[in-house]
């Protein structure tokens, strides 16, 4: 069963529990869902593959992760609290991204790979990392290991 079957199997039990918070999260993926698959040129109705599903659902947590901090620099707490609530439902949806700790091993040996870059080719090889851990690290994790390294 794929990823988005499982979300789409998800809503009765969901209507079922009442759960507002939860419910509107999982219409919202599918809601997502479909706009994705008309936008790749699929029928409505399609399902999309566990990676498109994957980059859905993460889209959805970095929009979740924007509003929450735009929201506290507003003074907004009231819903920032809604929307952490939404993202910790999103993210039960994704994989387990590394830590640092694994990310700075991967890093090591790929510096070591590279001939060891200097400073100014810090780009290139978080471009690279970036491209061998696709989805499995985030960004902002990589380029901090990756100055760290370079220093």
């Amino acid at each position: 069963m794929t990823l988005h079957e499982q979300i789409k199997s998800e809503l009765k039990e969901v209507m079922k529990e009442k759960n507002q918070v939860k419910l509107s999260v999982v219409r919202g993926l599918l809601s997502a869902f479909t706009n994705e698959a008309v936008a790749k040129g699929y029928k409505p109705d399609q399902l999309l593959s566990d990676e498109e599903t994957i980059a859905v659902c993460r889209r959805m947590s970095k929009q979740r992760q924007d509003s929450i901090s735009q929201f506290k620099a507003g003074g907004r707490d009231d819903l920032a609290e809604s929307e952490q609530a939404e993202l910790a439902y999103i993210e039960t949806y994704l994989p387990k991204l590394m830590g640092r700790e694994e990310i700075k091993k991967i890093a090591q040996a790929k510096l070591v790979e590279l001939g060891n870059p200097d400073r100014g080719q810090a780009s290139k090889v978080i471009g690279v990392l970036m491209k061998d851990l696709k989805g499995q690290a985030n960004g902002a994790d990589v380029k901090a290991v990756v100055d760290e390294l370079l220093k």
